[in-house]
C-alpha cells in the first residue's frame, strides 16, 4: 500500500535536475552553462532541502532522468529524512551519455528483460525507499497489454509490498487508464496508482482521473506547468489572473492544479529553489468561480497540444 501523502499536495519531481538536458522552458536560464554530474547532484540536493523544509514529502524519479535515482539515494543518505515518499518509473532508459545535444535523450521499451534490468538498478540504489513503481508513459500501443508474463513479472513486485502504478502521456492518455484499470493479475488489480498530464492547456484527462480516484487509485498529475509553458509562456487567462492577483503566472496554473479535488498529489519540477520558492506561492491562491471559469478557456485541443510539446527542444 502507498502511504497516504501530507497534507502538503504538493510534491518534487526530478526531471528536470537529473540530467543536463531537458525540455523545461525556463531551465538554462537558472542553470550554468556548464553542468557536470557534480554541479547537477548539487542543485538536486539544495532543491531537496529547501522542498522538505517547506513540507514537501513526495519525491518522484525515473530511470531515464539520468542520474536521478543516484542523487535522490544520495540525498536519502546524508540528509537522514525518514519521512518522504519515493516513486520512481521504469521503461524508458537515458542514452545520451550526459550529452546536452545528442540526437537521442532516451529509449523506451516495455518488456520483460528492460522491467528486470532497471527494477535490479532502483533496488540497488534506491533499495527498500522505493514506495511506487510505475510503469514510465504507458499508451494503447504498449506491449504490456497483451504481455502476459510482463504483467505476471510486475505483479511479483506488487506482492512483495510495492505498490504498482503508470503513467501516461499523449492525446489519448484517457484511453490507456480506461485500458490499465481493467488489468489484473491474481485476482486483483495490478495497478493502485497513475501518474497523468493534466494543466491550464491540457485538462482531458480530468474525467477520467476523476473516475478512477473516485474507484480508489491514487492520483498524480504531472508537467502541471506544462513543461514550463505556463510560467514563461502563459497564456492570457493564466498571465491575466496572475496580473490581477499580484502574483506569477506558475503559482495560478499550480493553483488551477491544485482546485482538483481528485489531484492526491501534484507534482512540480523546478530547477533551483527559487523556482521552487515561485511554485510554492500556488498554495495560498484560491481561485474563484470566475476565475475557474476563465482558466478554461486557455485549454487547448490535445492532439495540438502534444504536437507543440513534442517540438520543444532538449536544451
Amino acid at each position: 500500500m502507498i502511504p497516504a501523502p501530507p497534507p502538503h499536495r504538493l510534491g518534487i519531481g526530478l526531471a528536470a535536475l537529473g540530467r543536463p538536458a531537458y525540455i523545461n522552458l525556463g531551465r538554462t536560464d537558472v542553470l550554468p552553462v556548464h553542468r557536470s554530474t557534480e554541479v547537477m547532484r548539487e542543485r538536486t540536493r539544495a532543491v531537496l532541502d529547501a522542498a522538505h523544509a517547506a513540507g514537501l514529502r513526495w519525491i518522484d524519479a525515473a530511470r531515464s532522468y539520468g542520474s536521478a535515482e543516484h542523487f535522490l539515494a544520495d540525498w536519502l543518505r546524508t540528509s537522514g529524512h525518514e519521512d518522504v515518499v519515493v516513486s520512481s518509473k521504469w521503461g524508458y532508459a537515458y542514452v545520451a551519455d550526459w550529452q546536452v545535444e545528442t540526437e537521442v535523450h532516451e529509449v523506451k521499451e516495455h518488456s520483460l528483460e528492460r522491467l528486470r534490468s532497471q527494477w535490479a538498478q532502483t533496488r540497488e540504489l534506491l533499495d527498500d525507499r522505493i514506495d511506487l513503481y510505475q510503469v514510465h508513459s504507458l499508451t494503447t500501443d504498449s506491449p504490456l497489454f497483451e504481455d502476459v508474463a510482463l504483467q505476471r513479472e510486475l505483479a511479483r513486485v506488487r506482492d512483495a509490498g510495492v505498490a504498482l502504478g503508470l503513467s501516461t502521456s499523449g492525446a489519448a492518455q484517457g484511453e490507456a487508464i480506461e485500458r490499465a484499470w481493467e488489468l489484473e493479475v491474481g485476482g486483483r488489480q495490478l495497478f493502485s496508482s497513475v501518474q497523468a498530464t493534466w494543466n491550464s492547456l491540457e485538462p482531458s484527462a480530468g474525467r477520467v482521473l476523476a473516475e478512477v480516484r473516485t474507484g480508489g487509485w491514487r492520483v498524480l498529475v504531472k508537467e502541471s506547468l506544462a513543461n514550463g509553458r505556463l510560467a514563461v509562456q502563459p497564456p492570457e487567462p493564466v498571465a491575466g489572473i496572475a496580473r490581477r492577483r499580484g502574483t506569477a503566472p506558475d503559482a495560478v496554473a499550480l493553483a488551477h492544479a491544485l482546485h482538483q479535488p481528485w489531484a492526491d498529489v501534484v507534482l512540480i519540477g523546478p530547477a533551483s529553489v527559487d523556482q521552487l520558492r515561485s511554485n510554492l506561492a500556488g498554495l495560498d491562491l484560491e481561485l474563484t468561480a470566475d476565475e475557474l471559469d476563465e482558466l478554461a478557456t486557455a485549454a487547448r485541443d490535445p492532439a495540438t497540444y502534444w504536437g507543440e510539446r513534442a517540438a520543444l527542444a532538449w536544451q
